[in-house]
């Protein structure tokens, strides 16, 4: 049987040593390495024949440098690209979209803790549906799109609790103004709430 090489790289000592423990119970997964840092990560998949990776996106305090060794690990040359799943806490929109961006496979919350087996098996087949952590968060990004870069700071402003009268002072627009965008922003985004 093959077996299925993961590299795990991830701070919290609870949750490296939970995860690295539990993954070492499957018989087609073996356990390349768990990594802390982001520089322990990048050079361990420099020098080892990883599959996939499981990256926690804040390795230093809250400085998303997961992305950033992701990134570097995608990079490293070699014949076989490995794969990546981020596993995190984080749920923000922008963070889910440019973990995507730069080569992410998949996106898992912790929360969805008992779907990484699964997702380290169809990652490793190239059948890795997108979990559904990140799966609505993209289908709303990619909704948003349709939204022109004044109407999306006018929706985030309007999202965040701002009235018509606060976003116009805010960006020092009319309040008619205003009304208008979010009428477009209405009309294009039938789903989403806005009043």
């Amino acid at each position: 049987m093959e077996r299925i090489r993961v590299m795990l790289v991830e701070d919290d000592p609870f949750w490296r040593d939970h995860i690295s423990s539990d993954l070492s119970d499957e018989p087609d997964i073996e356990m390349i390495a768990a990594c802390a840092t982001k520089e322990e990560a990048v050079e361990t998949a420099a020098k080892s024949r990883i599959d996939i990776v499981l990256m926690d996106i804040n390795l230093t305090g809250n400085n998303l440098d997961g992305l950033e060794a992701a990134e570097l690990i995608l990079r490293l040359p070699g014949n076989d690209p490995v794969k990546i799943i981020m596993l995190t806490s984080i749920t923000e929109a922008e963070v889910v979209m440019k973990s995507f961006r730069l080569g992410a496979m998949n996106y898992i919350n912790k929360s969805s803790y008992q779907d990484i087996v699964h997702a380290i098996r169809e990652a490793h087949h190239g059948r890795a549906a997108i979990h559904s952590d990140a799966a609505r968060i993209m289908r709303s990004e990619v909704q948003l799109m349709e939204l022109t870069p004044m109407e999306r700071e006018v929706f985030d402003l309007r999202k965040n609790g701002l009235s018509k009268r606060e976003i116009s002072e805010k960006l020092h627009k009319s309040t008619n103004t205003i009304k208008s965008q979010l009428r477009s922003i209405k009309n294009k985004l039938t789903h989403f709430k806005m009043d």
